[in-house]
């Protein structure tokens, strides 16, 4: 088998593909890039048992065939070509010989047949999302996800999709993100739970694409198709949290504050909070808000004051700190909305602006106790 690629279209497609490829494998087969050609269309796939990747690549060839390559060697040999077409030719002696316009290179590889086959999903439901929402919709949520092992359902997003719309929800317990579409929809009800390495890798290469994803599934294992790539991958096993159940529904104390401005304060009196509670304060009274940390082992205090737009009745309340700098960092407007009930009850940061129409976002944090 023979083919001739350009070096730096071949680099590029590598290096998405290698991002699923783990670092220590139990099968030494998985250390490696499956190419698979049937004349000029190659398909090269990674995997780690869990998740599958492929992408097929247009090439110039007549030959058919499947031989696994070194994935680390390939790509540290890829990075230091400029731009030029490549000869792959695969050898008798167990060696794929790349030829270049400045030399050759041999590399041992593996029978193709070795490399584990990807799933096929039988009689599976299908969604289309448009990449830009699905990619939005991973951003928005996968930093809010837990990393506890034994809560594994935790560890991963919530899919939800049905007629009315999609649902996407990530929570670790102590903060929960519900983010939300009613313009795209499914055609029928469906949820899963999708771990969060397949979907670091998609939210990489969906920023860029204008395309749309077709996501097929079933109650064990996803797979995300579009433009040349098939992403497949095992589902998290479990029932999700009623995350509903967990939203307070009656928050009559609400405040209206400039984001970017409530971040920085946030992120300057969090430095001065104990390093182990990272613990704020928020007073709220009339049209100002207090934001206060106090760290006693150290003698270290901050106190900074803002004005505010606020209805509800004066309150205390206590928020990590770094929960609340990662919320406000992710959501993009310039005016947000906190509400809350009670300083025992979760506080609720919503966007008030600089949202598609259909589009919603829900924040969630949980409070911490404050010591007086």
């Amino acid at each position: 088998m023979k083919f001739i690629v350009s070096s730096s279209y071949l680099l590029k497609q590598l290096q998405v593909l290698g991002s699923v490829i783990n670092s220590s494998n139990t099968l030494p087969i998985l250390d490696n890039f499956l190419f698979e050609l049937d004349n000029n269309q190659l398909k090269v796939s990674a995997s780690d048992l869990e998740t599958t990747m492929t992408a097929t690549l247009e090439i110039d060839s007549t030959s058919q065939g499947s031989v696994a390559i070194p994935a680390k060697l390939l790509l540290d040999i890829l990075k230091t070509f400029p731009e030029q077409p490549l000869t792959f030719t695969v050898e008798d002696n167990s060696t794929v010989e790349i030829s270049s316009n400045s030399g050759k290179y041999a590399i041992a590889y593996a029978p193709g047949e070795e490399f584990p086959k990807a799933v096929v999903l039988d009689d599976p439901s299908k969604t289309l999302v448009p990449a830009e929402v699905l990619a939005t919709a991973v951003s928005k949520t996968i930093f809010a996800a837990g990393n506890d092992d034994l809560r594994p359902v935790m560890s991963g997003v919530f899919f939800q999709f049905s007629p009315e719309g999609l649902i996407f929800v990530a929570t670790d317990a102590h903060k929960l993100v519900k983010y939300a579409r009613t313009d795209v929809k499914a055609s029928q009800v469906a949820d899963f739970i999708m771990p969060k390495k397949p979907l670091n890798i998609l939210k990489g290469i969906l920023g860029a694409s204008d395309a749309e994803v077709a996501i097929e599934y079933n109650d064990s294992n996803a797979t995300f198709s579009f433009e040349n790539y098939v992403l497949t991958c095992r589902l998290i096993d479990g029932k999700y949290p009623n995350y509903e159940a967990v939203i307070p529904k009656e928050n009559p104390n609400k405040l209206l504050i400039n984001r970017v401005q409530f971040l920085n304060s946030v992120r300057r009196v969090a430095i001065f909070a104990n390093k182990t509670t990272h613990q704020i304060r928020l007073k709220i009274a009339g049209t100002e808000l207090n934001i206060s940390a106090e760290d006693i082992d150290y003698s270290n205090k901050a106190d900074e004051r803002l004005t505010c737009d606020y209805q509800g009745d004066d309150m205390q309340i206590g928020f990590n700190s770094r929960f609340l700098t990662e919320m406000l960092n992710n959501l993009s407007s310039d005016e947000i909305q906190l509400e809350m009930s009670m300083p025992n009850r979760a506080g609720i940061l919503t966007p008030v602006d600089g949202l598609d129409e259909g589009e919603t976002v829900t924040m969630l944090v949980m409070p911490v106790m404050l010591s007086n």
